[in-house]
């Protein structure tokens, strides 16, 4: 599977982004799709995670009520939609796709060698 992430760049802090994720297959049905980041110096960190079938989503607890994921499977993309960003928010954004059994997804679903198939990565950058 190809992924292309797009939409990172630069806000000030309190801000919004908008990330979109578009996947090569020909249907997302089946597919966990996830996004990770990652600054220098520290591993890959899960941020959220959507299950194309039925939309289930999960969140790291350091986005959560900030952040939100969301499938159009017709498109075949994953949207990030990020508000009230925060300058610890700045990192390599990369989005993830694995085919995961539901009822693997909320335990697996943070652990970056659970995926097959990465985006390219791209930057989101947060000033104070």
């Amino acid at each position: 599977v190809q992924l292309v992430e797009s939409g990172g760049g630069s806000v000030q802090a309190g801000g919004s982004l908008r990330l979109s994720c578009r996947a090569n297959v020909f249907t997302l049905d089946g597919y966990a799709i996830t996004w990770f980041r990652q600054v220098p110096g520290k591993p890959r960190e899960a941020v959220s995670c959507v299950m194309a079938r039925d939309g289930t989503t999960y969140y790291a607890d350091s986005v959560k009520g900030r952040f939100t994921i969301s499938s159009d499977n017709a498109e075949h993309t994953v949207h990030l939609q990020m508000d009230n960003l925060k300058p610890e928010d700045t990192a390599v954004y990369y989005c993830a796709a694995e085919r995961i059994p539901p009822q693997l997804a909320g335990t697996y679903w943070t652990s970056a060698p659970t995926y097959g198939s990465w985006g390219q990565g791209i930057q989101v950058t947060v000033s104070s």
